[in-house]
């Protein structure tokens, strides 16, 4: 993909994240601020603060969005699927949820997509985004794609590369080979170690169509400092 787009357009691709156990009410008041000034897309939160930003970002188009099962991903189905219906009631408008796995890894690819299929159906129903995190560092490209092909049939809204609380975040090559394998109906998320310009536009130029990071300001302020 050739990187064309305007300030405001790769600040509409940012999901500007605060996902931190210790976060007080002040710095999601400071970071649903911050997305509504630069004109992130979304905020990226765990689902217990979704009714907080919800009301402080009530007169923004910015979405919330709502980390689910996470990071490990090592919830159950129903719970997960509970947590997503809950996120959604108190004001969630976008889902970002953890695969199991350990299910992943012992090769149980029907437990993965049914997993994935429950949750997009969840989301599908209630008219909110979908994102499925595989968490990479994890997993060999085999069972990246292996993901990935399934969510071409359920059809996601995003495949996702990290949580950000894994051993490593996104890669380029990631990036490119998830891309290649969901094809045009499923859009790819980057996220984890995105902390400047220069790796947000290698992601983007590598098939990223949203990028999760908490860098979001100092990356909009680098590329308004080339453009000018």
């Amino acid at each position: 993909m050739v990187f064309q787009f305007s300030v405001a357009e790769l600040a509409n691709m940012v999901d500007h994240t605060l996902l931190k156990a210790d976060a007080k009410k002040a710095a999601f008041e400071k970071v649903c601020q911050e997305a509504d000034k630069f004109g992130f897309k979304m905020v990226a939160i765990n689902s217990a603060p979704v009714s907080l930003c919800k009301e402080l970002l009530k007169e923004s188009p910015v979405h919330i969005g709502a980390a689910i099962g996470f990071p490990l991903g090592q919830t159950t189905i129903a719970t997960k699927a509970f947590e997503v219906m809950d996120a959604i009631k108190n004001g969630a408008d976008e889902i970002d949820y953890v695969i199991n796995i350990g299910k992943l890894k012992d090769g149980n690819l029907a437990y993965i997509e049914m997993e994935m299929a429950e949750i997009v159906r969840v989301c599908r129903a209630n008219n909110t985004v979908s994102k499925v995190i595989l968490e990479n560092c994890y997993l060999t490209d085999d069972e990246k794609i292996a993901v990935c092909e399934i969510a071409k049939r359920v059809k996601p809204d995003f495949v996702k590369t990290s949580t950000g609380f894994g051993t490593s975040g996104a890669t380029v090559d990631d990036v490119k080979l998830m891309k290649e394998t969901v094809g045009p109906d499923v859009k790819v998320k980057a996220a984890g170690g995105i902390r400047d310009f220069a790796t947000a536009k290698a992601m983007v130029e590598a098939g990223a169509e949203r990028l999760g990071t908490s860098s979001g300001i100092k990356i909009i302020s680098e590329y308004k400092a080339i453009q000018e």
